[in-house]
């Protein structure tokens, strides 16, 4: 009986240990709750969740906002056009909000760093932080981790998504309120194919998609080796492959030394490196482009000499450069409003208001002057955020520590 008494103890102790070992175990954080501590302490996650949670409330107040007054100014049209809800909610408003938020970005960032760094402050948490030992420098980690989040974030959506939602956008905007897209008139275009082959036009009607008065030249050096004219040339939009041109009443002249062989007819199908999109511009195309198929573009229309690309190459540079404005106005913002004043967030909140709207309109003045006065599209684009750069850098150098 003894025996049996002991080996039962002995079981019931062993099934004790056990489950205090596998509850103390199933207490313990997994291998990527403890990396992810690691890497992301609490301090650090509780101001990016400050951070990421202010700006994206500020997103959604704002733009909540901005779709009641456009609402309220385009119901009159949506009625006269008899636009389907569908279309309203899913191709204009569905694309319009991402598209004034990632535009607005750089003011969404300043206010939401401005609003709870000051709140922080108030209370007094940033002082207890600094008394605690952490530098300013490193207080500023989690806030460079958000701006990094916010800037890859905008630089996907302005880069990738956002152009795709722009064309559903822009094509609602034709069918159901009437603002069609200014186009440029296409007159007299000269350009270059390929290496040493010159097209000209002498009219081209986009609604037909089809050229009067059409050359097309190829040299070997300076030296003219094939002269083609057609009176008309029409693109084939119905084709499989792409750059498909049907000539009508065409003549080729060969030119071989002082030999000149003549070939004419009344139709004839070839391919040319044309498009009617390289022959029409509109207001706001080059925002339909996502990036791959803006730089293409642009290095396609510096082959054939166009003069007309600086608004694209203006916002190609400007989307990176935007992604960047993250850093750059997180910083000034927190170097603002770190300090605990008397007289609460108001004035510090006004001034990153000023500062904000200041980027942005430095912004757009200088993507016009590089659209119509010759600048630098590049110096133009990086220009607001080379001038903030030197601000953020003297607010850093005065911010508590």
């Amino acid at each position: 009986m003894e025996k049996e008494y002991n080996r039962a103890v002995g079981k019931k102790n062993l099934r004790n240990r056990l489950r205090g070992f596998v509850f103390k175990r199933s207490q313990q954080p997994g291998f990527l709750k403890r990396f992810f501590n690691r890497i992301l302490p609490r301090l650090d996650r509780y101001l990016v969740f400050k951070f990421i949670g202010t700006y994206v409330f500020s997103i959604l107040l704002i733009i909540s906002v901005a779709v009641v007054f456009d609402v309220n100014e385009n119901l009159s049209k949506f009625t006269q056009y008899n636009a389907p809800m569908r279309a309203i909610v899913f191709d204009y408003y569905l694309n319009f909000v991402p598209y004034y938020a990632n535009l607005f970005s750089p003011l969404f960032v300043f206010i939401a760093v401005i609003f709870f760094t000051s709140n922080l402050a108030g209370h007094s948490e940033i002082i207890a932080m600094l008394a605690a030992g952490i530098s300013f420098k490193r207080l500023m980690r989690p806030y460079m981790i958000s701006a990094t989040l916010i800037s890859i974030l905008s630089f996907c959506l302005g880069g990738y998504i956002i152009p795709r939602g722009t064309v559903v956008m822009h094509n609602f905007e034709r069918m159901y309120k009437n603002s069609q897209n200014i186009i440029t008139p296409t007159e007299n275009v000269q350009m270059q194919v390929e290496p040493g082959v010159i097209a000209y036009m002498q009219h081209y009607d986009r609604e037909y998609k089809k050229a009067y008065g059409f050359c097309l030249d190829r040299f070997e050096g300076k030296k003219l080796v094939n002269h083609l004219t057609a009176t008309e040339a029409q693109y084939d939009t119905i084709s499989d492959t792409k750059y498909k041109w049907k000539l009508y009443n065409w003549r080729i002249r060969k030119l071989s030394g002082l030999k000149e062989i003549i070939t004419s007819g009344s139709q004839k199908d070839t391919i040319i490196i044309i498009e009617p999109s390289d022959l029409v511009y509109s207001k706001g195309q080059q925002e339909t482009y996502t990036n791959p198929e803006l730089k293409e573009y642009i290095s396609r229309q510096l082959m054939r000499g166009s003069g007309n690309i600086a608004q694209y190459e203006v916002e190609y540079h400007r989307r990176i450069a935007s992604s960047f404005a993250a850093f750059i106005l997180t910083i000034i913002g927190a170097s603002l409003s770190a300090k605990k004043r008397k007289g609460g967030m108001g004035l510090y909140l006004g001034i990153g208001l000023a500062l904000s709207c200041a980027y942005i309109m430095l912004q757009t003045v200088s993507s016009t002057l590089a659209i119509n006065s010759g600048w630098n599209p590049m110096l133009a684009a990086w220009m607001p955020n080379i001038l903030f750069a030197f601000i953020a850098f003297f607010c850093y150098k005065h911010a508590p520590n």
